[in-house]
């Protein structure tokens, strides 16, 4: 297990990416409940911020694709707009652990 950060170094309704090993990742809090993905829009395979931790739309309420706009859902990363939709995110296996979050399985 790699360490990612502590869960309160999120904050509610925010976004924060990170580099572990070779694997970028990225972690939604959304109703007290962190959501982690992998970094890569399935849609051409590249990063999804444009700016530095800004993963989600201008309402917070879906994760977006910077470059050309795809939308997922924040609980399932599901796209449900853009040139992807219908696949997924894929999802960064994690675990908490004594107010830590951690990263299972990172190269």
């Amino acid at each position: 297990m790699h360490f990612i950060c502590a869960i309160n170094d999120i904050e509610e309704g925010t976004s924060k990416g990170f580099t572990i090993g070779e694997q970028a990742i990225f972690v939604v809090k959304k109703d007290n409940v962190l959501h982690a993905y992998h970094n890569r829009c399935p849609h051409l395979g590249i990063e999804l911020e444009y700016q530095e931790d800004q993963f989600l739309d201008s309402e917070g309420a879906l994760i977006q694709c910077s470059t050309h706009g795809a939308l997922f859902l924040i609980d399932s990363g599901h796209c449900v707009s853009g040139p992807c939709q219908g696949d997924n995110l894929t999802i960064a296996a994690t675990q908490i652990e004594a107010g830590s979050l951690y990263l299972i399985n990172a190269t």
